[in-house]
């Protein structure tokens, strides 16, 4: 009597989002736990030094969304450049409410920032690592950015979205379904071996990039 072997089972790889969250979670985790951020999110750091975390995201956005739209028309890149996310003029918003309408004149990137900004600035001629960038600052700010705009209402006492305009996502609709649309981007992105490992650390660069920024806004302001 013979006995038939069953086929041998086997599990789908994990889409590239999955892979991508999976491989950089850690990095994430310590950028989202750094002692700045508890503060943050505790309700404990002074408003000086809120508004000099907005003032480094100002200059790390200002770069973004620069090299997002000279990708716009790239077959990679282009996919993550969207007009209706565009943060810069809700930063300037919120830095005129908090420093007043010579803002421009009282901010400066600290070195964290300008090392960030030089990294975002290099990935014009590498576009899966602007998408890398791209992912850990808006994902990050659609899904935990809404946490710390209501925590800095209730801190600082701020009025009809004034200082946390950064936070106000309104023009994309359903937040939950603009993450689920993002995730299918990243999955549908043409990507051979290399090129996904070069996006993943890539990815791994720019969370521990972040750090650097959080923990220097730390030293002077927790």
């Amino acid at each position: 009597m013979s006995v038939t072997t069953p086929p041998p089972t086997t599990t789908a790889p994990d889409p590239f989002s999955q892979r991508l969250k999976n491989a950089t979670w850690n990095d994430h985790s310590t950028a989202e736990h750094h002692g700045f951020t508890k503060a943050l999110l505790e309700g404990e750091l002074p408003l000086d030094g809120y508004t000099a975390m907005v003032a480094q995201h100002h200059f790390a956005y200002v770069a973004l969304e620069g090299v997002a739209r000279e990708l716009a028309d790239h077959p990679v890149a282009g996919g993550f450049h969207r007009p209706e996310l565009e943060r810069v003029p809700a930063l300037e918003r919120d830095l005129e409410h908090l420093l007043g309408s010579e803002w421009r004149d009282r901010i400066s990137p600290s070195r964290p920032t300008r090392t960030y900004v030089a990294r975002i600035e290099q990935m014009v001629d590498h576009p899966e690592g602007f998408v890398a960038h791209h992912y850990t600052r808006y994902m990050g700010d659609v899904s935990g950015g809404q946490f710390i705009r209501r925590v800095a209402v209730e801190t600082y006492g701020f009025e009809k979205g004034a200082g946390t305009a950064f936070y106000d996502f309104g023009a994309l609709g359903s937040l939950p379904r603009f993450r689920s649309d993002y995730r299918d981007r990243l999955d549908a992105l043409e990507l051979d071996e290399a090129a996904a490992g070069l996006l993943i650390e890539e990815t791994r660069l720019a969370y521990r990039l972040n750090t650097e920024v959080l923990a220097a806004l730390g030293r002077h302001h927790v």
